[in-house]
């Protein structure tokens, strides 16, 4: 269930088989040797650096994005029974998302590095990008659970439908019928859609993380099930470590979790220094993008940096006028609700409290003040308040997971997970990041 309400370790508790809840002790595992079979789950937050835009991120997520498309709702773009009807938006969006024109990250690359060093047992993920086959991982060790743009058929026949003839389609963002006689059915990527079931490579490979001696979860907010329920199967005395931009699933309630949290590229980064690994992994990643494209995926972290330290100190000189002008409000009713006091006679003139002087000492007249307008009329909108008729929808979905114990679940007793939500990927499934429930959002998370 996405965040667990069971309670944090207490930071006193010492871990059972790290020195400590650090980064350092993770690479320390990992140096020693005892950290032989890593299995690493991941989600959209790897990709975002990329430039494929998250899901369910405020403004900048793909669902915020998608009124152009005049869709009934954003997720309506990956139901299956919307597509039957209607497959141009999806194929518009697959236009801007189709792999080729994005480039694998710092922690794909990642990924790939442990491959090669022959210590990945599995990789789950639920992007649909295609930028873990792109950065070298080897294809049988990637279990794609909500599908990906590699593959494409038939949704009637579910004969496959040639790579060549799907770009040309996808280009001009028009749908493609099937080639079989008789057939001519409507043609999409093996994305698991809503209302799709998970692809049996899934189920096959469930128990894995059982098999861990170290699991790495990164980019995920993981509210989608069944895959939510991964990272629960690891067995207690094994590490798990979080690079993710906040605090997810039950990670932070076993005394071997690490959490590691802001970008997905920082923390990884971060381990590869302590691993001794960081040439090795940044010369790969550029050999493998191009200095081009490694400048642009830095630059973008930086201006992000700069954007974030903006918006806080916007967000600080608000909050410090808002305080100044609370003050102000309240001098001034101080002032306007004092009681005059009795005017003897013989006493000068004197002003009534609250109201600008009409007379100087002496008695002569004084120029008088006209009383402005305040800054914001009634029926306004101050800089920065939000405007309370947007509507940032989101649905309620039925659970589908692995049950409350880490048992494994039965394969046989699976029939159809409706909905499913895919996710990120070139479109990604679910973003980074963020919201606390196990509940699932019976759209998507690509």
């Amino acid at each position: 269930m996405g965040q667990e309400t069971s309670s944090l370790v207490s930071e006193d508790t010492r871990p059972d088989t790290l020195s400590d809840r650090s980064i350092s002790a993770v690479a320390d595992l990992i140096k020693s040797g005892r950290a032989k079979r890593i299995v690493v789950m991941t989600g959209a937050g790897i990709s975002t650096a990329a430039g494929i835009p998250d899901f369910r991120s405020p403004k900048t997520g793909l669902y915020h994005n998608l009124a152009r498309l005049d869709l009934p709702h954003p997720e309506a773009v990956f139901e299956i029974d919307f597509f039957r009807n209607n497959p141009r938006p999806f194929y518009v969006l697959a236009k801007e998302l189709y792999p080729g024109n994005f480039h694998p990250t710092i922690s794909h690359a990642f990924v790939a590095l442990l491959a090669k060093r022959k210590l990945l047992r599995m990789l789950f993920t639920q992007n649909i990008d295609c930028l873990e086959r792109a950065a070298g991982v080897p294809p049988e060790l990637i279990v794609e659970a909500h599908g990906s743009f590699a593959t494409q058929r038939c949704i009637d026949c579910k004969n496959p439908f040639p790579d060549a003839e799907m770009r040309k389609c996808v280009e001009s963002a028009s749908a493609p019928n099937c080639f079989h006689k008789g057939c001519g059915g409507l043609v999409k990527p093996d994305i698991v859609f809503f209302g799709e079931q998970l692809p049996s490579t899934f189920f096959d490979n469930a128990t894995v993380p059982q098999e861990a001696d170290l699991v790495i979860v990164a980019g995920t907010s993981l509210m989608v099930h069944p895959f939510a329920g991964l990272p629960r199967l690891a067995r207690d005395s094994v590490p798990r470590v979080l690079f993710n931009m906040e605090r997810v699933g039950d990670f932070g309630t076993r005394a071997d979790d690490v959490l590691c949290l802001g970008e997905c590229d920082d923390g990884i980064r971060k381990l590869a220094d302590d691993l001794g690994w960081r040439d090795e992994l940044e010369k790969m990643w550029v050999d493998l993008v191009g200095e081009q494209e490694a400048e642009r995926q830095l630059s973008r972290g930086k201006r992000k940096e700069i954007y974030d330290e903006l918006d806080e100190l916007a967000q600080d000189m608000e909050q410090k006028l808002e305080l100044s002008e609370d003050h102000d409000d309240h001098h001034y009713d101080s002032i306007a609700n004092a009681v005059p006091q009795e005017k003897k006679e013989g006493d000068k003139p004197t002003t009534t409290a609250g109201s600008p002087p009409t007379e100087s000492a002496d008695g002569a007249p004084l120029a008088t003040e006209e009383i402005l307008p305040t800054r914001y009329p009634e029926g306004s909108i101050k800089e920065g308040d939000r405007d309370e008729s947007t509507n940032y929808a989101t649905q309620d979905v039925s659970k589908v997971g692995f049950g409350s114990n880490k048992e494994a679940f039965e394969i046989g007793k699976v029939a159809t997970y409706t909905p499913v939500e895919t996710e990120g990927a070139i479109v990604t499934t679910e973003g980074d990041s963020r919201i606390e429930s196990d509940s699932k959002d019976p759209k998507l998370a690509l």
